[in-house]
C-alpha cells in the first residue's frame, strides 16, 4: 500500500505542476476561465497519456520485433512506414480528442437534463436502472465497455458502408505497414464524429469523467495490441474472447477488409462477439498484406500528415 500511495501521490504532484506551470496559463490566455476544472482534469489526460505511450511502447515493441506478421527488411523501411502514425498517435493520446468531446457536450447534455428535471423526467443511467452496480465498481466498469464497445462495431460498420465516412476512414485504412503505432492514423474529422458520439453515449448512460478517462485509456491499449504487427490469435478460445492482431488484421487485408457482400469483415474494436452475433467475423488462419485494393493501382492516400488529411477531405467533396 506505501507503494501505491508514493505513485498516487507523486502523480498528484506532478498533475498539480503541469496544470499550474502549463494548462492553467493557456486556459486564462485563451480567454476560456469557465474551463478552468476541465483543464486540471486534461492535466492528467495528459500524463496518463504519456504513461500509456512508454508502457506500449516497451510492451509491444518487442513483440513485433519477436513474431512478426510481416517482415520489414530495414530499420528505415520501419521508420518511413510508422513515423506519421507516431504523430497522430501523440496529437490524440496525449491531447485528449475523447476528453475535449466529453468536457465539451457536457454543459449541452446538463442544461438539457436541467429541462427534463423541470418536465418531471429524470435521466437515464445504468446506476438508477440498477443500484447495485455503485457498489460493483468492477463490474460498472466492465458493463459500461461493452455498451461503448457495442456502439462502436456499428459505427465501424457505418464508417465503411457510408461513403463519405468511408472517404475519411480510409486514410485508417490506408497503412500499408500496421503497427501498435497504426490505432491513432485517422481523419482529424473521422475521430471527432466518432468520439462525438462515444461521449455522448456516456454521457447518457451515466459515465463519470473519471471513469470515461480509463474507458478510453483501457480501449486504446487493447486496440494498440489489435493492430500490431505480431503473429498472435489468442490461442482456440481467446480469439472468441477479445479481439487478437490476426483477427484485426484481416479486418485491414487487401480484399478482405472493405469489399464482398459485408464490405468488409471483423468490424469489432475489442470484443469479437459483435461480429460472430451479426455476421461479420473471419477466423480465416492467414496474415494478408494490409491497405486499400486500389493502391495496388496507383491511388495515393498520402505520406505526410497534412497530405493525408488534405486528401481525405477531397475525397469526402468527390475532388479525389
Amino acid at each position: 500500500m506505501e507503494v501505491i500511495d508514493w505513485i498516487d501521490n507523486a502523480f498528484g504532484l506532478a498533475q498539480q505542476w503541469l496544470f499550474e506551470t502549463v494548462f492553467s496559463p493557456v486556459i486564462h490566455a485563451l480567454g476560456l476561465s469557465m474551463f478552468i476544472e476541465e483543464g486540471f482534469e486534461a492535466a492528467e489526460w495528459f500524463l496518463l497519456g504519456g504513461i500509456e505511450i512508454i508502457v506500449l511502447f516497451f510492451l509491444l515493441r518487442p513483440l513485433e520485433k519477436w513474431q512478426p506478421a510481416e517482415i520489414q527488411t530495414s530499420s528505415l523501411e520501419r521508420f518511413r512506414a510508422v513515423r506519421t502514425d507516431v504523430i497522430y498517435t501523440l496529437l490524440h493520446r496525449l491531447g485528449g480528442f475523447s476528453l475535449l468531446s466529453f468536457f465539451l457536450l457536457t454543459p449541452l447534455t446538463d442544461g438539457v437534463e436541467a429541462q427534463l428535471r423541470l418536465a418531471g423526467i429524470s435521466r437515464f443511467s445504468l446506476d438508477a436502472f440498477w443500484p447495485w452496480l455503485g457498489v460493483h465498481a468492477l463490474l460498472q466498469f466492465f458493463i459500461y465497455l461493452v455498451i461503448l464497445d457495442f456502439a462502436d462495431y456499428w459505427i465501424h460498420r457505418g464508417q465503411h458502408r457510408i461513403k463519405q465516412w468511408w472517404a475519411l476512414h480510409a486514410v485508417h485504412h490506408s497503412q500499408r505497414h500496421m503497427t501498435f503505432w497504426s490505432d491513432n492514423r485517422n481523419h482529424l474529422l473521422d475521430d471527432l464524429l466518432r468520439d462525438i458520439l462515444r461521449a455522448l453515449l456516456a454521457l447518457i448512460i451515466g459515465v463519470e469523467p473519471g471513469q470515461f478517462i480509463w474507458l478510453v485509456i483501457v480501449s486504446r491499449a487493447m486496440e494498440s495490441l489489435a493492430h500490431a504487427n505480431v503473429r498472435c490469435s489468442f490461442g482456440r478460445w481467446g480469439r472468441y474472447l477479445m479481439v487478437s492482431p490476426q483477427f484485426h488484421r484481416l479486418h485491414h487485408g487487401i480484399g478482405v477488409g472493405h469489399e464482398g457482400s459485408r464490405q468488409g469483415v471483423n468490424f469489432a474494436v475489442l470484443f469479437p462477439g459483435w461480429d460472430i452475433l451479426f455476421g461479420t467475423a473471419d477466423y480465416s488462419d492467414q496474415y494478408p498484406p494490409t491497405g486499400i485494393r486500389d493502391q495496388l493501382m496507383g491511388r495515393t492516400y498520402g505520406e505526410g500528415f497534412w497530405e493525408q488529411q488534405w486528401l481525405g477531405l477531397k475525397r469526402l467533396l468527390g475532388k479525389a
